[in-house]
């Protein structure tokens, strides 16, 4: 779907046993949509559609084609849908199903009517005529969403149908990780130096063929960001790392840093 990003230092890798092929850095974009009931340190105010517009533009021009979302983002799938849906050949998009933020609180509703729901919503959003990747945006009950609610079916199903090309698990748990397993095509775990309870599924999933994508790997921006780059970029098994944040140049650096840790990857004696 995707051509080869501008930015050489940045290549493309397949995400486990998907068509998708992914950068090792993305972006996440909560912060253009969302400043109420965070885990970031500081509060921060949501940056108007004219700084969205420059921010996600400079984003894929630095060379980062994975660029993640969620309907419980607030305006986040609407404000990337406007700003570069007519750039939509140059980017992977992932999104979630599962979670809603309405009047300050988060809604969870894994029926099958919400999650088809959910889905039009994010394709008319977005722009799309497909989704990419669509996770399940569990609660913490991880495993009780897959086993015991209509969520992997209705995805499932949807899938077959072309109006998604890949499907995972957003948990909070390693028991919901490895419960995983054997249905996703991806995963998306926390994984950071004060939490690395998932590193033994990280490399099962890697040893499965199911890609692995790292959420909060700063910890919710409580850790120097170069230092968790490189921690979580130095595990050979993780396909792509999500980072956010509103200013172009700390973007910038972080695209630099995980450069240099693909670079190492393919050749340690650089390191």
């Amino acid at each position: 779907m995707s051509s080869d990003p501008p930015n050489p230092n940045l290549p493309l890798q397949p995400l486990g046993q998907t068509d998708l092929r992914v950068t090792a850095c993305a972006f996440g974009t909560f912060k253009i949509g969302r400043n109420q009931k965070t885990k970031y340190g500081q509060p921060y105010d949501l940056p108007d559609d004219a700084a969205v517009e420059r921010l996600l533009n400079g984003v894929l021009d630095l060379g980062i084609q994975y660029i993640d979302t969620a309907p419980a983002y607030g305006l986040s799938e609407d404000r990337v849908g406007r700003a570069i849906g007519h750039r939509g050949h140059e980017f992977i998009v992932s999104t979630k199903v599962g979670e809603a933020f309405e009047n300050g609180e988060s809604q969870y509703d894994f029926s099958s009517a919400a999650i088809r729901r959910s889905v039009e919503c994010s394709l008319r959003r977005l722009r799309r005529d497909a989704l990419d990747l669509v996770f399940i945006h569990a609660h913490g009950d991880d495993v009780a969403i897959q086993r015991d609610t209509e969520a992997v079916p209705t995805l499932q199903g949807l899938k077959r149908a072309g109006l998604i090309r890949a499907i995972g698990l957003s948990g909070k748990t390693v028991a919901g990780a490895e419960h995983a397993l054997t249905w996703a095509d991806a995963l998306m775990v926390e994984y950071h130096e004060r939490d690395a309870s998932h590193a033994r599924v990280i490399a099962a999933a890697a040893a499965r063929g199911v890609g692995v994508v790292v959420k909060k790997g700063l910890a919710s921006g409580h850790l120097p960001a170069a230092e968790a780059i490189r921690y979580v970029l130095g595990n050979p098994h993780v396909t792509s790392l999500v980072v956010g944040g509103l200013d172009l140049g700390h973007v910038e650096a972080n695209v630099q840093t995980a450069a240099q840790c693909i670079a190492n990857r393919r050749d340690p004696k650089h390191a």
